[in-house]
């Protein structure tokens, strides 16, 4: 049968040089197959043949706020598409929604990623757009396209409008834990936090404060898989569709370039990505997800690496948790591109980009239009960057804090253990006078790492007992083998490993044992003789098995430890996968 638009021609036959001539451009049952379901899908043979065969990954979902709005922008990627010739399908991949997802998001990210790695490589394309924002998107979107090495560029979610209550602006998550600690002391009360609901997520997109999501986002665009500016763009802002559609036209052009992840996601790459999100002061997740980022790209990226340029980067970024400012000032100040001028001097400006061709060529424009958003050198926000790495005898595969959203005097800190065996427990008893913790104790929860809790949820901002917020108290030096949001804040140590559900030396912590920390020594200490640790190790027994099947299982039998970036070990291991297209 004839197209509507004419008589019947033979197809005319894709690029060889394509990676979709396989399924579309040889002689054969199969690929003749293949042309005549895509006209079943309702497109002409001039539409697709011969074009480059563009993946648009979307992690929309009803249910997630902050993606809510990517249906649309997959549209502007698509228009992109179609103007450089190209030839887009658009895949729906899992949502990971930090706000509803239980036990935690963090727990199916690896799924994501396998998801992105498989249909990507299973597929007939040649390009991929990946499409997220909110907190473990971005890792598992890059995750998976590192490891299948086609050609890829990552559109931000991008950031929500500032929220509003009364006089105040607000920073989503991070105010959010502020006003609810005033709520249990008593100084506001339920009309007032009804009103808060109102005004902390004005509309879609991310958090709008340095955390998680801004952060990772911030790291992809370092890392040079984003349009130069894009990570902070309101995800409400005009601007945000025309990036979106900016990026379909480039995909195409990365394609004919034949410019594939493994020539940008390079050591020079994450260096400076780590570089960044300290200078950010930027949330402690960033460390897991880029060590797990870093393995898929076959680059051995530890937390050494980050305690060592930590030293060597100040903050300059005077963003909430830790700072005063939101993401539309940060934009407006001028974006990740001002913000890299500032810290030119420690990055490795001559790697490529998908924006092509360098990172020095990208910057040359880039300006800095507000000194008290994106501060200068001379006047940093912290002379160190935002994240400090812990070593010592409770934390012997190390540890995290993040030190400048923590109250100074906890820096150097030793105290009492007020021990919790699960979070479930911490939740029923915190409040509990006659657990007697005063402001010097050192809470600590136990069993919520990567097994414990399981997926290493945020639990690490332990709350503060009721009756020390009443005393105005707002910060505790707290331990705990889980993550926490980068919207939180506090003299919080996190990601202990090994982690307790392991044996690890957190599952030896008794009441009332002395702990030490130490942050500008980077230390975190037990002050318990080795002999009586001996003891307890000895007689210490793993928690029951929680998943007997599914994904839970797969997960709990695979999953690294926090340094190592918590991957699967069996896809964090080298070797090569094999394309599935068989002819």
């Amino acid at each position: 049968m004839s197209d509507p638009a004419g008589a019947p021609a033979p197809p005319p036959r894709p690029a060889p040089t394509l990676r979709s001539h396989q399924w579309y451009g040889a002689d054969g049952v199969r690929s003749f197959s293949h042309r005549a379901r895509t006209r079943q899908l309702g497109y002409l043979p001039e539409e697709h043949l011969g074009r480059p065969v563009i993946a648009v990954l979307n992690t929309w979902s009803d249910i997630n706020p902050c993606h809510v709005h990517l249906r649309d922008r997959a549209q502007a990627v698509k228009r992109g598409v179609w103007q450089a010739g190209g030839f887009p399908l658009e895949f729906p991949v899992a949502t990971l929604s930090e706000t509803f997802q239980k036990p935690t998001p963090m727990l199916y990210r690896n799924l994501l990623a396998m998801e992105t790695e498989e249909l990507l490589r299973s597929y007939p394309v040649d390009g991929a757009v990946l499409m997220g924002g909110c907190d473990k998107s971005t890792p598992a979107l890059l995750m998976g396209a590192a490891t299948v090495d086609l050609p890829a560029v990552f559109v931000p979610a991008g950031p929500m409008l500032p929220g509003h209550w009364r006089d105040q602006i607000l920073g989503s998550g991070t105010d959010m834990w502020r006003y609810w600690d005033d709520h249990r002391a008593g100084l506001i009360g339920d009309d007032e936090l009804a009103e808060l609901e109102h005004g902390l997520a004005r509309s879609p997109g991310t958090c709008m404060t340095m955390g998680t999501a801004a952060t990772l986002t911030a790291a992809a665009e370092a890392l040079g898989v984003t349009l130069p500016g894009a990570s902070s763009i309101p995800a409400v802002d005009s601007g945000h569709e025309r990036m979106a559609a900016a990026c379909g036209r480039r995909i195409v052009a990365l394609v004919r370039e034949d410019l594939r992840p493994s020539a940008i996601l390079t050591r020079p790459a994450y260096e400076d990505a780590v570089a960044t999100v300290l200078a950010l002061g930027g949330s402690t997740n960033a460390v897991i997800h880029l060590i797990a980022m870093a393995g898929r790209s076959g680059v051995p990226l530890t937390l050494d690496d980050f305690d060592r340029i930590a030293r060597r980067v100040p903050v300059l970024a005077d963003l909430r948790p830790g700072g005063r400012f939101l993401m539309e000032d940060f934009h407006f100040a001028g974006g990740l591109p001002a913000f890299l001028t500032r810290i030119a001097d420690v990055l490795h400006l001559d790697r490529p980009t998908v924006a092509g061709p360098t990172l020095r060529d990208q910057l040359a424009r880039a300006r800095v239009h507000d000194d008290e958003v994106i501060r200068p050198r001379g006047r940093p926000v912290a002379d160190e960057g935002g994240v400090a790495v812990l070593r010592g005898n409770l934390c012997p595969d190390g540890a995290v804090i993040k030190h400048i959203a923590a109250e100074p005097r906890l820096l150097r800190h030793t105290g009492p253990a007020v021990v919790f065996p699960d979070y479930r427990t911490l939740r029923a008893t915190i409040d509990d006078p006659s657990l007697g913790i005063t402001a010097d104790h050192v809470l600590v929860l136990q069993n919520a790492g990567p097994l414990g809790g399981p997926g290493m949820p945020e639990y690490g901002m332990l709350p503060i007992p009721a009756q020390l917020l009443e005393r105005g108290v707002r910060d505790m030096v707290r331990l705990s083998d889980a993550r926490m949001s980068g919207t939180s804040y506090g003299a919080c140590v996190l990601h202990i490993a090994p982690e307790s559900a392991v044996g690890g030396p957190l599952a030896l912590v008794r009441d009332g044992d002395p702990i030490t920390l130490d942050v500008p020594a980077r230390r975190l200490t037990l002050e318990v003789p080795e002999d009586e640790l001996a003891r307890r190790r000895a007689a210490w027994r793993p928690p029951p098995e929680r998943f007997q099947r599914g994904y839970g299982a797969l997960y709990s039998e695979q999953v690294t430890q926090a340094d190592t970036g918590c991957d699967f070990a069996f896809l964090a291991r080298p070797g090569h996968t094999p394309d599935p297209y068989t002819g």
